[in-house]
């Protein structure tokens, strides 16, 4: 599964070149496109993806709740119904979406109904917001073919796209931050602090006990 990503670089750069030369098509921007997750903590799953080749900028947020536009506190309490999810933007000439599908599912414990990693409670549970009926299909497919490679019931849930609401500020990009914040651990700076979170939290040592090589993002 770690082949995807350099294909992708491959394929990232075949397009770069293209690019310059002119040989892109003025309506490339239809190649655009959108896939929402959720994978527990959303930095991480922010971190993940923003490394993958033909995805943009990825957006932590909230979604599949009650509560219209909740703030960080709410969905921490569980009270809103909503998960901790990233909208990811992608350019479907470099990257499929089934191809983030595959990625997502081994990222991530899949057979955890109870939350992720250290993180637990219904918001910090796994799912795949569909927005069409093709992203639906698309992603049943790989869901089956992840079960079938682990050789363990996936419990992620595949759910119709609802409103997505953008997370505070100051949880965008939290893993490149430069502020100092007070952890267990000490004060950090926040990149420091998110490492020290995402080794705590014993999430890359889940991923690969569970998907061994297949594993795409072992703390890249």
């Amino acid at each position: 599964m770690a082949n995807i990503i350099n294909r992708l670089k491959t394929a990232a750069l075949c397009v770069a070149l293209g690019s310059a030369g002119g040989l892109v098509p003025s309506g490339a921007q239809a190649a655009q496109q959108t896939a929402i997750v959720a994978g527990g903590c959303f930095w991480c799953v922010e971190s993940d993806f923003e490394s993958v080749p033909g995805v943009g900028d990825v957006v932590s947020g909230y979604t599949g709740g009650r509560t219209e536009n909740p703030d960080y506190g709410q969905v921490g309490r569980g009270s809103t119904g909503h998960y901790e999810a990233v909208m990811i933007p992608f350019d479907d000439s470099i990257i499929s979406y089934r191809q983030i599908m595959d990625l997502f599912f081994r990222s991530v414990d899949p057979t955890d109904a109870g939350g992720q990693f250290c993180d637990r409670g219904n918001q910090y549970r796994t799912a795949i917001f569909a927005m069409t009926q093709a992203q639906a299909d698309t992603a049943a497919a790989a869901k089956a073919a992840a079960q079938n490679e682990l050789g363990r019931q996936i419990v992620t849930p595949i759910i119709q796209a609802s409103t997505f609401y953008k997370a505070e500020a100051y949880h965008q990009d939290y893993y490149k931050g430069k502020n100092l914040v007070l952890t267990r651990g000490g004060a950090k700076r926040q990149s420091d602090a998110y490492d020290f979170y995402r080794k705590g939290c014993g999430r890359d040592a889940r991923v690969q006990q569970l998907w061994g090589a297949d594993a795409p993002f072992l703390h890249h």
